[in-house]
């Protein structure tokens, strides 16, 4: 596990009172019953960015609190625990993106809106039904004065209610990162339904034209921006996973303590212990790795891109463990609408396969050890 110092604490401390207070998983309920199309509340996501949390891993001559993306993770697992609905990971990745790879124009015009929460920018880089970042089809032509674009994203996190989109396309000289304004002409959005109630959209683009600003620029040394944007987002995924199989884990331990039957809590059954323990076990093991991944972010180690893998298989296969165990040691009532047991298994079983499956980040782990 990372060692934190004082400012990670008390964002730590910080976000778990907020959510605990503010964020409690009624309010996700709320929100999946009057099902907005942005799936999150807009107003609790402006308060949210009041805290400064869409800043936390942004340089500081643009405006950020550049504490980094362990920082940033710390707060994201803890809104994972209540299963949260807030754009925070992928609005703060875009931001940064923004700040660091975009021009003067680009960031007068959104990123003072983004930082503020006045706007929410999403991620476009998949175009089919599996994570496949590279295949990209969708094509960028230049013109006099800009790009024009064509293509189509699918599955786009947080897309239902983004005011700016990070498209990724094809410049037939390698591929792009373009921002683009969703109510532009050309640009249309269908919902795209998932089992954890959140505001996923199809977009299609159609003769979409964009200025030359529009495009983001690697900074120099890091010319790998569709990786960087990848590595942060996976990462970040990874910690709304392990905040995913703690919450799990509290509300089932405390199950396991009050529920008697036999005369007795069901927690004094070994068999049961012996779960539970495993379970804790394996959370832990998660933390070190997504912690580990985070830390390797805000290094620029060599190592970065084995890391986030080895955070990304983990931590799925462990949210998919502590989910599971969590609707069968709650027996019947695991199974029930009115139980709090199935938004973490739908809200696990989305993030396991976003941005890459523990299966595709094993191999990408084996490869990078040469194996």
């Amino acid at each position: 596990m990372a060692v934190l110092n004082e400012m990670q604490s008390m964002a730590v401390d910080t976000a778990r009172d907020w959510v605990r207070d503010r964020l409690p998983v009624s309010a996700f309920r709320a929100m999946r019953d009057s099902a907005p199309t942005a799936g999150f509340d807009a107003a609790i996501w402006r308060e949210a960015a009041g805290l400064g949390w869409i800043t936390t891993a942004i340089a500081e001559q643009d405006g950020g609190a550049a504490l980094g993306y362990l920082t940033l993770g710390l707060v994201v697992e803890q809104i994972g625990r209540n299963v949260g609905a807030l754009p925070l990971a992928t609005a703060a990745v875009a931001a940064d993106a923004i700040a660091a790879a975009g021009g003067d124009e680009l960031k007068a015009a959104w990123l003072d809106r983004l930082l503020a929460g006045e706007a929410v920018a999403a991620i476009a880089l998949n175009e089919g039904a599996r994570h496949a970042p590279h295949e990209v089809a969708t094509r960028a032509v230049a013109t006099v004065t800009g790009w024009r674009i064509n293509g189509a994203k699918a599955f786009v996190a947080e897309g239902g209610g983004a005011d700016l989109l990070i498209i990724s396309a094809d410049t037939g000289e390698g591929v792009a990162l373009f921002a683009v304004d969703a109510m532009a002409q050309g640009v249309a959005r269908t919902a795209r339904h998932l089992t954890d109630s959140r505001g996923y959209a199809d977009i299609s683009l159609k003769d979409v034209y964009v200025p030359a600003s529009a495009r983001l620029k690697a900074a120099e040394g890091d010319p790998a921006l569709v990786e960087t944007l990848l590595h942060r987002l996976q990462s970040l995924t990874a910690a709304e996973l392990l905040g995913l199989s703690a919450g799990a884990f509290e509300i089932t331990l405390e199950y396991l303590k009050t529920r008697v039957q036999f005369g007795q809590t069901i927690g004094s059954f070994q068999a049961l212990q012996h779960r539970a323990a495993e379970l804790f076990t394996r959370i832990e093991l998660a933390r070190s790795a997504v912690e580990a991944a985070l830390e390797a972010l805000d290094a620029k180690s060599p190592d970065r891109a084995r890391l986030v893998s080895l955070a990304k298989a983990s931590a799925g296969e462990t949210a998919h463990l502590a989910t599971r165990e969590m609707i069968q040691l709650h027996g019947g009532i695991g199974m029930t609408d009115e139980h709090d047991a199935g938004f973490y298994i739908k809200r696990s079983r989305v993030l396991e396969t976003q941005w890459g499956s523990a299966a595709l980040h094993r191999e990408a782990y084996a490869q990078a050890l040469g194996l």
